[in-house]
């Protein structure tokens, strides 16, 4: 019996000490590769929206130079206007695939900005003293993450920030890409310049009010789905930041 005692003392005084919350040691190193996962998933995010959008710019940039080719040689008669159109179609549709995976990569940058708050919250929990030091949000509502996009408050102020994004300058340039595309066929099919003008601008307009309803009904889907765990204190229930160890 005595000589077993020490044994299990030794045995309980080697065995790790539970892991049944965040002042648990453990977790911090925990939460700080999964804080170095999703900077790694935010950085591939936005390398793949750039490649993208530098991938279509130097297509469109290439087709515009062959057909400044083709309309020397053709001085700008009806083959030109049919190569045009032709080459014209292929830009727009490459510029609407585009347009659909920058939508894509913008989501999971958003799902990536909001797990991140979760793990700031999660610092918080185990040191909640350092809350001042945090410059993004701890919370992973909606609120939270639309401070970390510093989105403005101004419904107008958000459509001009939204122009300034990759999303808003892939959809303006595909809007300007499908009007010269229609003026063309106008063209083509013998109507005057004048009237092509005409419907060419129309239906850039168009094509941009069709391409921001499309973006705008899909971050809304998205913002909405998202799974909140901690919401901020303005949505009825305070940060959880009182727990030490």
């Amino acid at each position: 019996m005595s000589s077993t005692e020490p044994r299990d003392s030794v045995k309980e005084a080697a065995a790790p000490p539970p892991a049944g919350g965040p002042w648990d040691e453990r977790a911090l190193y925990i939460l700080a590769a999964e804080h170095s996962s999703l900077a790694s998933a935010r950085s591939l995010a936005y390398n793949e929206a750039f490649t993208r959008i530098g991938n279509f710019l130097s297509f469109l940039s290439i087709s515009f130079v062959a057909l400044a080719l083709i309309a020397q040689a053709t001085a700008f008669g009806e083959p030109f206007l049919g190569i045009a159109a032709i080459t014209l179609t292929f830009d727009f549709v490459i510029g609407l695939i585009t347009f659909g995976r920058i939508l894509g990569t913008t989501s999971d940058d958003m799902r990536a900005v909001q797990a991140m708050a979760r793990v700031r919250h999660g610092y918080l929990q185990i040191a909640p003293h350092l809350e001042s030091y945090f410059s993004e949000a701890t919370t992973d509502d909606l609120e939270g993450v639309m401070r970390t996009y510093r989105v403005p408050e101004s419904r107008l102020r958000g459509v001009v920030y939204a122009l300034t994004t990759s999303t808003g300058m892939t959809g303006i340039i595909v809007a300007l890409l499908g009007g010269v595309l229609v003026g063309v066929l106008v063209m083509l099919a013998g109507i005057g310049a004048g009237v092509a003008f005409g419907l060419g601008t129309a239906s850039a307009v168009a094509i941009f009010a069709a391409v921001g309803v499309v973006a705008g009904r899909y971050f809304i889907r998205d913002q909405t789905s998202l799974d909140v765990r901690f919401p901020s204190a303005r949505q009825g229930l305070a940060p959880d930041h009182t727990q030490s160890r």
